[in-house]
């Protein structure tokens, strides 16, 4: 993460180290970073949830529909307020909603993360544009609109809610006993199970908790934005997974930190901010961050082959 910071300070003196980079950046990390963490909770209990996308997007046009039909100008304050909890509470419930569909698929059918999934992704996603014809829905309430581009004291509102969330999260695994439960899944079910965890009991909660991170997700984005469209975010899903494993992940489950995967979602916003200021093509960066999941897995891959032959060796790692 160092490394990536100096280097792009040294090549763009004059056009990345400005506060209006900084502020930049900060205003986009929150959206994919918390997409980042929920595939990070699910990818710690050896699962995967390819559908945070999706749920972002379906949980975004039911918010938007309420914003936006809802809500008037001549509203009293108090009411419009109210409204708008309304909007936010029925995103995170609904988010909360597809999470549980998510894990009882898992858990009932036995139906593999990966599969599961990546059908209730297009399952989330059709159901978003039936909804709205696959029209955007803009013209929010500007007091909404704080959510996603104010200021609190110069820091962006939006980061503010990462920071909340992400340090929520590393109490919610580090300090808890579900959190804990969730790494001996990962790691090991058998032995979890016999060491008395419900292992689908706990499959079926981080899946819903990974939808409650895509649902804010979803606010902190159509409150950016002021608009929502089936298929916002659609570039996250790669740059999700790809933060996840560069952050010491581990794909197999039973390792990771949230301190390691902020440090991915740093590099990974450094790198995007500087293809930005030098123009790169949308396409180049996807086949830069097609080519970096690649190489840290076959990196993990030597590294894990390393670590194994010496502990045969008797040699201390």
């Amino acid at each position: 993460m160092v490394v990536v910071i100096v280097i792009m300070s040294a090549a763009l003196p004059n056009k990345f180290l400005r506060v209006i980079n900084f502020q930049s950046m900060s205003n986009q990390i929150p959206e994919f970073g918390l997409l980042a963490i929920a595939m990070m909770v699910t990818m710690i209990t050896g699962g995967i949830d390819l559908s945070v996308v999706s749920t972002t997007n379906l949980t975004g046009v039911v918010a938007a529909l309420i914003l936006k039909n809802m809500i008037t100008p001549e509203m009293a304050s108090s009411q419009t307020f109210l409204l708008m909890a309304s909007a936010v509470a029925a995103a995170v419930a609904l988010s909360a909603v597809c999470g549980i569909v998510n894990g009882f698929v898992i858990t009932r059918f036995g139906v593999p993360p990966i599969l599961a999934t990546l059908g209730t992704q297009g399952l989330f996603l059709g159901i978003a544009i039936i909804i709205t014809e696959g029209h955007g829905i803009t013209g929010f309430p500007e007091k909404f609109l704080f959510l996603g581009s104010g200021k609190i004291g110069g820091i962006p509102m939006p980061f503010i809610i990462f920071v909340v969330v992400t340090f929520l999260i590393y109490i919610f695994l580090n300090k808890t006993k579900l959190g804990l439960s969730m790494y001996m899944v990962g790691s090991n079910p058998t032995v979890a199970r016999f060491a008395g965890v419900n292992n689908n009991n706990v499959l079926l909660k981080t899946y819903m908790l990974s939808g409650l991170l895509a649902g804010i997700s979803s606010v902190i984005m159509i409150s950016r934005v002021n608009s929502m469209r089936p298929g916002y975010g659609y570039a996250y899903l790669l740059q999700a997974i790809l933060v996840v494993v560069l952050g010491g992940v581990d794909p197999y489950g039973g390792f990771g930190s949230v301190l390691g995967v902020v440090m991915g979602i740093i590099i990974l916003q450094v790198l995007q901010s500087g293809f930005n200021i030098l123009a790169f093509n949308p396409f180049f960066k996807k086949f830069i961050w097609g080519l970096m999941l690649l190489v840290v897995m076959i990196i993990n891959f030597f590294v894990a082959k390393y670590k194994q032959r010496a502990k045969k060796l008797g040699v201390g790692v």
